[in-house]
């Protein structure tokens, strides 16, 4: 990355190199989690800006909501020892953790049920399947049916 400050970008630019749409750029900006500078009616960033946003596309990555990435950033600005940003974030990521096992735990519960009745219900068309293969005529008997023209 170039040396803070001499960097600036354009909002189309800076979407592009972090794979994301001027619009998503934009909504950041309306919740408040951007401030660009302006340049007359252009907006541009700094390195701040784009580090900012790079953490905020990381925070949703990992499912953290806006609140949570607003606060986070919030505290990087008020304590520049970065130890409360630290703490804070040890708590929300150890929270996360628990959130995604609970999901998976739920997740792997709810693929195991539906292997049975997958299971189940391959059984139980293998043996309807079967039962119909049995009623039917076994294929070396032919049913001859005559109209009334063939008739003797």
């Amino acid at each position: 990355m170039d040396a803070p400050g001499h960097t600036l970008y354009g909002a189309v630019e800076l979407a592009a190199e972090l794979g994301i749409t001027p619009r998503a750029l934009r909504f950041y900006e309306t919740k408040g989690l951007l401030t660009p500078r302006r340049v007359g009616t252009r907006r541009v960033y700094d390195y701040r800006d784009r580090a900012r946003l790079e953490l905020i596309l990381r925070g949703k990555r990992l499912g953290f909501s806006l609140a949570e990435i607003r606060e986070y950033l919030e505290l990087y600005d008020a304590d520049t020892s970065q130890v409360s940003q630290l703490e804070r974030l040890c708590e929300a990521v150890r929270a996360r953790v628990a959130d995604l096992e609970a999901q998976r735990e739920a997740l792997e519960s709810t693929l195991a049920e539906l292997r049975q009745i997958e299971d189940e219900a391959t059984a139980a068309l293998g043996a309807r399947r079967r039962a119909d293969g049995a009623a039917a005529p076994a294929p070396s008997e032919t049913t001859v049916t005559t109209t009334g023209d063939d008739a003797p």
